[in-house]
């Protein structure tokens, strides 16, 4: 990844030419310090047009290697240090290994709507360029009314060729979540992802919506990154399809692992990083050996801004395969303020005593 340091220098090639961008140096704490391929980190903070997953703002940090520009470190910041750690190891596993040769030099998107009025979703859709959307559903300022008129003014503005997927984010209960799929099937949906929380009811659900005949596959999200045994959904049939995302489950390499032991189809989905994240995402896309589905990597609209010259954007429902340019000036405009700055550098901190427990501070 290539650009201009937010202070002058130069990036080219993934080498860094100037003084350090960013939080300066001398204010990181020593295990950051410690960390050998850090050579720059700045924090973000962008706003969300539209509440997101119950987010207005996404926050993160962004960190420099020599070898391999700039990669994003961003676990949402509810999540503890277990969690926030694997977060961490994809973010060093891109800056020390970089990505797979790619075997494919686009990789086909869906569209993401988030839980907002009928007619906003369908102009969203009709704008976007891709044949496959993804519909949030299920938030819980929304009703049920709400969900469904939203995903009919999606199909409307689909058409009848294209893919319509909705996603719950495993908030209806089992028996809730029957109602609701029993509701939107008309809709010819390519499949309902994580409709319920847990693994156990994943498959329930699943065997029961097969009993009764519906042609509705289950796709697991939070199942396959949060569950601490993402095998489990195979090995309990809980699911069609896995969705899988790089930072929560370590690493691009960790991905194409986890895919081969899981033996289903995958998409492979963001967790609404900046262009610099969705990059990594965009890459492992591009690895898998087949890809039957459109990816959620299209999430870069959701954000007010982004960190790069050019964002990572569909066209014609695809995103090309390549590198982008840090934008400097996008550091400078979208960094965090000194508050922000302080807590991710604590977590940060908290992550390498976690993952490095016998090194001193």
């Amino acid at each position: 990844m290539t650009g201009a340091g937010v202070d002058g220098g130069v990036y080219s090639g993934g080498v860094y030419s100037g003084a350090v961008a960013g939080v300066p140096r001398e204010d990181w704490p020593e295990r950051v310090q410690q960390v050998d391929w850090v050579q720059a980190l700045a924090v973000y903070e962008i706003a969300m047009p539209t509440r997101f997953r119950g987010l207005t703002a996404r926050r993160g940090m962004v960190l420099q290697s020599a070898q391999h520009g700039w990669v994003e470190w961003s676990p949402f910041e509810e999540y503890g240090v277990p969690e926030a750690s694997r977060w961490w190891l994809a973010a060093e596993d891109a800056a020390v290994h970089g990505f797979p040769v790619p075997v494919r030099d686009v990789v086909p998107v869906n569209v993401t709507v988030p839980a907002e009025p009928a007619g906003a979703a369908h102009a969203r859709v009709a704008a976007s360029g891709c044949g496959t959307a993804k519909v949030k559903v299920a938030e819980p300022s929304q009703t049920s009314a709400d969900d469904i008129a939203r995903v009919e003014a999606v199909r409307d503005a689909l058409g009848p060729g294209g893919r319509l997927r909705i996603d719950a984010n495993g908030a209806w209960a089992p028996g809730q979540a029957l109602t609701m799929i029993n509701e939107l099937r008309r809709f010819d949906l390519e499949y309902v992802e994580q409709p319920c929380a847990g693994v156990e009811d994943l498959a329930r659900l699943r065997h029961e919506v097969a009993r009764r005949g519906w042609h509705v596959p289950i796709a697991a999200d939070e199942s396959i990154r949060r569950a601490g045994d993402p095998e489990r959904v195979a090995s309990l049939g809980a699911a069609d399809v896995a969705v899988i995302k790089v930072q929560p489950l370590g690493g691009v390499k960790a991905c194409l692992e986890l895919g081969e032991r899981l033996g289903m189809p995958l998409v492979v989905s963001s967790a609404l990083e900046t262009s610099v994240g969705l990059r990594a995402g965009v890459a492992l896309a591009a690895a898998l050996p087949e890809l039957p589905f459109a990816c959620g990597l299209n999430t870069s609209a959701l954000l007010a801004g982004d960190l790069t010259t050019e964002s990572l954007r569909a066209r014609d429902g695809q995103i090309a395969v390549g590198d982008g340019e840090v934008d400097a000036a996008a550091l400078a405009q979208h960094g965090a303020d000194e508050r922000v700055t302080q807590r991710w550098l604590e977590r940060l901190d908290g992550v390498l005593a976690h993952l490095q427990p016998g090194r001193p501070a």
